[in-house]
């Protein structure tokens, strides 16, 4: 995607200074004023809508991407589904390029081309390609869901239980996909527990076809929990044990504590002093 290539000349064009949030490299918190610097351009970089940012990749831009792909499919062959994750800040007209340049690789996926509220870009998107076009992580509900799946502009939903509602609510998006002839695939970079409650909403839907893992080279992964096979994730696979809830035995906090982001200074604090707070966060009236 856009980050792979952003810092070569040429493969980019942007508008005057849109790069340089790009091109940032922010650390933790607080920091001198040119690592804050840094951190609030890449954080303004992310946060511009796709349609607003005016970088378009250069044909310069799609051949390297194009060769990346390529090297991969050279490497893994044809009998592994190839995915193809967060694209980056592009246009909708970008993503139609790129995703018809790549069509002779037979990618599984192409996610988050745009942002998912632009469900007519999404729509336009996926009729001028053969490429299953995906996206999801950040939807919640499965009533956010269903305006990008009638409009026929998805091949893949990427729900993430963390933000998508939980187990129940997961489950009901995937039925609702498989109801339009949508596949499921779940998205999941945390811990063990997120994973085997992922891994329990895969086992219960019919669309489902794969769920996302991140931590391969993560050595103390599967030991934030007891009560799982070790490796949990096997040869591709996790074993959905045969126990009551998740599987999960226990939570062992001396694992979590040896891992903390710095900044960070303890585990399960007090939560004490949220309970005079009160919030009035409808969006409706």
């Amino acid at each position: 995607g856009l980050m792979q290539i952003a810092h070569i000349p040429g493969a980019v064009t942007a508008p005057a200074g849109a790069l340089e949030g790009f091109h940032a490299n922010p650390r933790g918190r607080g920091g001198t004023f040119e690592e804050r610097k840094a951190r609030n351009l890449a954080y303004d970089a992310q946060n511009v809508q796709h349609p607003f940012t005016g970088l378009h990749f250069t044909e310069k831009g799609i051949d390297l991407l194009e060769q990346y792909i390529h090297e991969v499919r050279e490497v893994i062959g044809y009998e592994i589904p190839l995915a193809i994750d967060h694209v980056g800040h592009i246009s909708l007209q970008d993503g139609i390029r790129l995703s018809r340049r790549i069509e002779k690789y037979v990618p599984a996926w192409l996610e988050d081309v745009i942002p998912w509220q632009y469900t007519e870009q999404y729509r336009q998107l996926q009729q001028a390609t053969s490429v299953p076009i995906c996206t999801g992580e950040d939807i919640y509900l499965k009533e956010g869901f269903e305006p990008l799946l009638r409009s026929g502009g998805l091949s893949v939903i990427h729900p993430d239980l963390l933000t998508s509602g939980g187990i129940l609510e997961t489950k009901k998006i995937g039925d609702m996909a498989q109801d339009h002839g949508v596949a499921m695939a779940i998205h999941m970079a945390e811990s063990p527990i997120a994973a085997m409650a992922a891994a329990h909403v895969a086992t219960a839907t019919e669309n489902f076809m794969a769920l996302e893992y991140h931590s391969a080279d993560v050595d103390w992964w599967d030991d934030i929990v007891t009560g799982l096979p070790k490796p949990l994730v096997k040869d591709g696979f996790i074993t959905v044990p045969g126990k009551p809830g998740l599987g999960i035995d226990d939570v062992v906090d001396e694992v979590i504590s040896q891992h903390l982001q710095p900044g960070v200074t303890g585990i399960w604090q007090s939560t004490e002093h949220w309970d005079d707070e009160h919030s009035w966060d409808r969006t409706w009236s």
